[in-house]
């Protein structure tokens, strides 16, 4: 990214929408704003190194709220929630911090959120496993503060390998559902 070419268009968008960029409140606003893109589009450059993995079998590994933030590629307003993870290994899992990697990959871009659902869930399988199953819950801004101003929330979900099957597909679903407080072992 142009930190410099970044940093004339804000000042321009902010001539545009009536303001003064030389007010003291909006002098060092460009600067900002360029800093916070750098951080918030990061998933452009991130590797999610999921080549990182270690032997060991489970039946299945559930990594449940993993809090994302991403931005609306229609509107470039932000929409978030959290990530559940579910995948059965063959052989090898993955660190947790990786998994969290993946989601900010993904989440870090201008984006939508049937996307980020669908990368995770495309990316993750290639590696392996023998099924996985990701789950998606965001509020979107660009619902609630303009256009229908709903506070609904949007939930998305993709399925790959063995929880495309209808039975082991439920199973998860129960699965992800129960709280670790709820689970009988």
């Amino acid at each position: 990214m142009d930190e410099e070419r970044v940093k004339k268009l804000v000042r321009e968008l902010i001539i545009e929408v009536g303001e003064d960029p030389t007010r003291e409140g909006l002098r060092e606003t460009p600067k900002r704003i360029a800093n916070m893109y750098k951080e918030i589009f990061g998933g452009y450059d991130s590797d999610s190194e999921l080549s990182v993995q270690f032997s060991e079998d489970s039946d299945v590994v559930i990594a449940r709220d993993i809090q994302f933030y991403s931005m609306c590629e229609h509107h470039m307003l932000p929409f978030y929630g959290k990530i559940h993870i579910a995948y059965s290994p063959n052989g090898r899992v993955f660190g947790i911090s990786k998994l969290v990697r993946l989601v900010e990959k993904y989440s870090k871009r201008l984006q939508i959120q049937e996307r980020i659902t669908k990368n995770i869930a495309d990316e993750l399988y290639a590696q392996g496993v023998k099924g996985v199953a990701i789950f998606v819950d965001a509020e979107h801004l660009c619902m609630k503060m303009r256009g229908v101003r709903n506070d609904a929330t949007l939930s998305s979900s993709a399925f790959r390998g063995i929880y495309e099957n209808k039975e082991e597909k439920e199973g998860i679903l129960a699965l992800i559902r129960k709280r670790s407080s709820d689970l009988p072992f």
